[in-house]
């Protein structure tokens, strides 16, 4: 796309325009070869919103997915490794954790899942993962979330996402590679790292080996608990039972210090290291043994300011030597895009509303006024516009009534446009409760401080 002349030379540009064509194949693949990708250069090309062309990007991705399906279901691991949780979507505090973590080319990297949805640079999240997967395929491990799935894709804006910036095959081929991702790494033998957490049905370790993972994400059984489950949120990690159904996810399980205890115990472990849950700090530890004793479980969140509203810290984990440390970071800077990449003329909407409204609302309010003048001025039609007159009137009064909320609801929208935003995004199908709207600016502040908005969006989708 050529840049629109600046005749008068006084456009102010706040920052420089993405890149008008694809990365060019001979700067990416400088010898010709997938493995020797020049990430440097697409680390820049994506940073500018750049993006590969279609045939190149299909391309990294089946290399990808055929690397993902000769790996098995359990991935084993030796320290040094760098340990990423959450992603979804946030590319720019992917390049802030890996210069954290260290570069891919001397360092071992696990990620634990949730690379797409929620963030709007899910796509250039994926294509550098994946070349970065390609250069180094034993020591750049990935593991699959509950994301990496077309039901959850689909409900969020990957999907979205995809045919904005390319087509339906790329998505397909996209959930083609999720589905062959590994489920679970053992870490020097003593950390088993997942996505979500334990179940029920998972007795020893090797029981990862035996699921079929080729698949979508089932709402029932072992496949789907290593994904979905979550530890009990209470300090001491008690429960009734081992087990209690997962009432936020609408599927799987809450686990607690016994059955955890359990099945450490039974299987010569130290801990489970798992994502899957937002953390203010970016991580937490769940040292249910004792203040002293180590985490029975860890959990690390790597996608800081959640959805642009949470203002969490992202983390990582770090393991050198049997020896653990947790990195904490805070959320890079990003180019501004609006909700499901929309149009800056249906963005303006708001505004040409707002003033139709103000234009109808004078018109209506000065019409009663008119109407006696009329009935004071004809005595033709007087006795018709007595009997009229008040209920055209309450009819008025209604119709001025409706007009200055819609004028209130819009007002809000165009005063309040980037924080309703910002609400869109966590809210269920990117839609503001009207009564929200029409209480203004503080109840608006009081709803983003609520946790509770994003919980709808935390459930299984079928």
């Amino acid at each position: 796309m050529d840049i629109l002349p600046d005749p008068l030379n006084d456009r102010v540009a706040e920052c420089p325009p993405p890149p008008n064509r694809p990365l060019r194949r001979d700067l990416l693949f400088p010898t010709g070869e997938l493995t020797n990708a020049d990430y440097r250069v697409l680390r820049e090309h994506l940073s500018k919103e750049g993006k590969l062309d279609k045939s190149s990007f299909i391309e990294i991705i089946e290399q990808t997915t055929n690397l993902f399906r000769s790996e098995p279901n359990l991935l084993t691991l030796q320290d040094p490794v760098t340990i990423v949780g959450d992603i979804h979507g946030q590319y720019y505090d992917l390049m802030k954790l890996l210069d954290i973590g260290g570069p891919p080319d001397n360092r071992k990297y696990l990620f634990l899942g949730d690379y797409v949805d929620r963030g709007s640079f899910s796509i250039e999240v994926i294509t550098y993962l994946y070349i970065h997967k390609i250069r180094h395929p034993t020591t750049f491990l990935m593991i699959r979330g509950n994301h990496e799935c077309k039901s959850l894709t689909s409900f969020f804006q990957f999907r979205d996402e995809c045919l904005y910036k390319y087509d339906i095959e790329v998505y397909d081929r996209i959930m083609d590679s999720f589905s062959c991702m590994p489920i679970a790494c053992l870490v020097n033998k003593k950390f088993l790292a997942f996505h979500g957490g334990i179940s029920p049905q998972l007795i020893r370790v090797d029981d990862i080996s035996r699921i079929d993972r080729f698949v979508e994400i089932p709402r029932h059984g072992l496949f789907c608990d290593i994904l979905w489950s979550d530890p009990i949120d209470n300090e001491e990690g008690k429960m009734q039972d081992d087990f209690a159904p997962n009432s936020s996810r609408g599927c799987s399980w809450y686990y607690g210090s016994d059955s955890v205890n359990i099945f450490l115990k039974r299987n010569g472990l130290l801990s489970i290291i798992r994502a899957h849950e937002v953390q203010l700090e970016g991580f937490r530890m769940h040292k249910w043994n004792g203040k002293t004793e180590f985490p029975s479980v860890i959990t690390i969140f790597s996608a800081p300011n959640y959805c642009d509203v949470y203002r969490n810290k992202g983390a990582i984990l770090k393991l050198d030597n049997n020896v653990l440390n947790i990195l904490q970071f805070k959320n890079a800077a990003h180019p501004y895009l609006l909700p499901k990449f929309m149009d800056l003329f249906t963005w303006s909407i708001p505004f040409v509303i707002e003033k139709t409204l103000e234009i109808l609302k004078a018109i209506l309010k000065k019409k009663p006024k008119e109407i006696e003048n009329l009935e004071e001025d004809s005595n033709i039609i007087s006795e018709a516009m007595k009997q009229a007159a008040e209920e055209r009137k309450n009819k008025l009064k209604n119709k001025i009534k409706s007009v200055s909320r819609m004028l209130k609801m819009f007002q809000t929208l165009r005063c309040e446009n980037e924080l309703i935003v910002k609400l869109k995004s966590i809210c269920h199908d990117n839609k503001i409760p009207r009564g929200l709207l029409l209480e203004g600016k503080s109840a608006i502040e009081t709803f983003m401080q609520a946790k509770e908005l994003d919980k709808e969006n935390e459930m299984f989708r079928e």
